[in-house]
């Protein structure tokens, strides 16, 4: 057992980039780590700052947000449970970090887990290895951005929350309907997917009337009938 170990109760250890680690290079993070909660809404890291902090999201939902010259915000990339988030050997932050749900974090000082990642290559390997995954799927919601329609955009962002939810999601039965809350407002989800409220509210809509999702109230989705929806992200 590892002293003091932060790991202990983390309930994305396997799925974080922990649970690549031995216990050496375990060691040598929990000396530099501490948890953190943040209220929703809350800003970790502003664009422009000095990048000081990154570390791996436990729990909640953060959003990436670029801003433009004249001062409009587009938001370019969530994260969700055991994605890393902060930018190692980068003096500044490039895009605006915010809670969009109360959130743990598992947080390093960045210069701190520099110098850690200098010692222990294996780790810095694992990290690159998830860099180019993360940025894998950026260069996929590119595509879906410019060539799916709206019906599409939907009916896929629906499936990745379904399977995101997990365990948290509600069933009737083991093989029964998955219905969770969406962490996301309606013109949330309209920002992410380039599209307008109305635009997503009338998708929504017609889903219901299709018998593809349910809306019991609030944010709540209920999925159905996954294999609809599923089509329906590749040829709405």
């Amino acid at each position: 057992m590892i002293p003091n170990d932060i790991c202990a109760d983390c309930a994305v250890r396997d799925r974080a980039l922990c649970g690549s680690l031995d216990d050496r290079e375990l060691l040598a993070l929990n000396a530099i780590g501490q948890r953190r909660r943040v209220a929703r809404g809350q800003t970790i890291a502003w664009a422009g700052d000095e990048a000081v902090i990154c570390g791996n999201l436990l729990t909640g939902v953060l959003k990436l947000v670029a801003a433009t010259a004249d001062g409009r915000e587009q938001t370019v990339g969530l994260l969700y449970p055991a994605d890393f988030f902060g930018q190692p050997y980068a003096g500044d932050v490039d895009f605006t970090l915010t809670a969009l749900t109360e959130a743990e974090l598992c947080v390093f000082p960045r210069a701190a887990f520099e110098r850690v990642l200098e010692d222990h290559q294996r780790m810095e390997r694992l990290l690159l290895q998830r860099t180019f995954e993360s940025l894998n799927e950026a260069r996929g919601r590119m595509l879906v951005l410019a060539r799916k329609s709206a019906g599409e955009k939907l009916a896929g962002f629906l499936l990745d929350m379904a399977a995101r939810a997990g365990a948290s999601g509600c069933r009737a039965s083991r093989d029964g309907p998955v219905t969770f809350d969406l962490p996301l407002t309606r013109g949330q989800i309209a920002d992410v997917l380039g599209m307008t409220i109305e635009t997503v509210s009338r998708q929504l809509t017609r889903m219901k009337q299709s018998g593809v999702i349910g809306l019991p109230g609030g944010r709540a989705i209920t999925i159905s009938d996954r294999e609809a929806l599923a089509a329906r992200a590749e040829a709405a």
